[in-house]
């Protein structure tokens, strides 16, 4: 539903794509997928069990989820001008004292690190959405391919600066400097590509907001960032434990994850013009399911990456067409339910993550562990067919008026 027009975001008097934010959030396409190949030498550090080292994921979520909240609150407030600067200078922060610290402590330099994550990603999206409103879709598209590059470039990051250094503290480090630069360039950016002017609050019916619709779409937010967040964030400790003869092929396996699923988002704008957003999310389902099943089937790096690289490809789809259903009953730039989305995700990747390694210690392995985000598959396709809202609640004249 549309926005009121008082609370439309007041259009800028040029198109503008402010460099340091899309520079930035490359950086933060890395600090959120940083934990899947860095997870295997800080276990081997602190001699971590697999329960332990999924309380990392659980670390990184709950502060992001906190982030997120918090900037629903300080965002209308305080303005992007000094809520992105400080995101950025507390993921700098937080990667930077990982490198120093020791177990349990290195749980607080993640939550650290995830509290600026959910600073920044929804501060980020509304600044390029309002600095361009005649075509904010094509923007917001080139902003998240950003992050999909920092995703897909994080694993050989780490492999290159592990060969060469030895130990993560380096790796660690060439991450925090980037991530500060940003911190101190945005500070001198010019004001008018950091004011948010106005945030719309959403327009929903009471029936929408408190009825199945809502509901169904919190599921899948919550067990789609889950499922990724595990395959992502295990998917290399998992292929180093299976790699003979042992090598260094293993720290890419998340970017064989990350690639397919940038390129399944890629393509999908031209095949929803052939077919319908549910007949895509099933099907893609379905290959995903099929993807998980192959890798944990599969007892080589060969059979992983495959397996991996054809999940990727089938979850491509789904959180876009959720957050797409959100957006055109909600309103785009509605802070209100963009919080709510953001954090039902972030409680999905503070769960499901931290569950694969309690049942992998639990039933001694990975394979047990990697069962989860496979159920989270299966309870997707279930959910899908909910996906949509009544006819009655997308029609005016029978929802009655709302308020502005």
């Amino acid at each position: 539903m549309p926005l009121s027009p008082s609370a439309r975001p007041a259009k800028s008097s040029n198109s503008t794509r402010p460099k340091v934010i899309y520079t930035g959030f490359v950086l933060t396409g890395m600090v959120t997928t940083l934990l899947g190949p860095i997870l295997p030498p800080l276990a081997v550090r602190w001699s971590l069990t697999d329960a332990q080292a999924g309380s990392l994921f659980t670390a990184q979520f709950v502060g992001s989820t906190l982030g997120v909240l918090l900037s629903a609150a300080i965002l209308p407030k305080l303005g992007l001008a000094a809520s992105l600067p400080a995101g950025y200078a507390v993921m700098s922060l937080g990667v930077s004292a990982l490198s120093a610290s020791a177990w349990p402590s290195g749980l607080v330099s993640v939550f650290a690190y995830g509290l600026g994550l959910g600073i920044v990603i929804p501060a980020s999206n509304l600044l390029i959405a309002e600095a361009n409103p005649s075509h904010r879709a094509a923007e917001l598209n080139i902003l998240n391919l950003a992050w999909g590059l920092g995703a897909v470039g994080c694993p050989p990051f780490v492999a290159v600066l592990l060969a060469r250094t030895g130990g993560t503290a380096g790796v660690l480090r060439a991450l925090a400097l980037p991530l500060a630069i940003v911190a101190t360039a945005l500070l001198f950016q010019p004001p008018t590509n950091l004011g948010l002017t106005a945030v719309g609050r959403a327009v929903w019916p009471d029936s929408i907001l408190h009825g199945r619709f809502l509901a169904v779409l919190a599921t899948i937010f919550f067990l789609y960032v889950g499922t990724e967040n595990s395959l992502a964030g295990w998917i290399a400790s998992y292929a180093r434990r299976l790699s003979t003869p042992p090598g260094r092929l293993w720290v890419l396996m998340p970017s064989f994850f990350w690639a397919s699923l940038l390129a399944g988002r890629a393509v999908a704008p031209g095949i929803l013009r052939r077919v319908t957003e549910a007949k895509l999310l099933v099907t893609g389902l379905a290959v995903a399911g099929v993807g998980v099943a192959a890798l944990l089937a599969g007892n080589d790096v060969t059979a992983i990456g495959l397996g991996v690289s054809l999940a990727g490809l089938g979850l491509a789809g789904v959180f876009p067409i959720a957050i797409a259903m959100l957006s055109e009953h909600g309103g785009s730039l509605a802070l209100r339910t963009t919080g709510v989305a953001f954090a039902l995700a972030g409680l999905g990747g503070a769960t499901l993550p931290w569950l694969v390694g309690v049942l992998s210690t639990r039933f001694g392995g990975l394979k047990a562990g990697l069962a989860v985000p496979l159920a989270a598959i299966a309870a997707l396709m279930v959910l899908q067919p909910y996906a949509s809202l009544p006819k009655s609640a997308t029609d005016p004249s029978k929802t009655g008026p709302a308020d502005a």
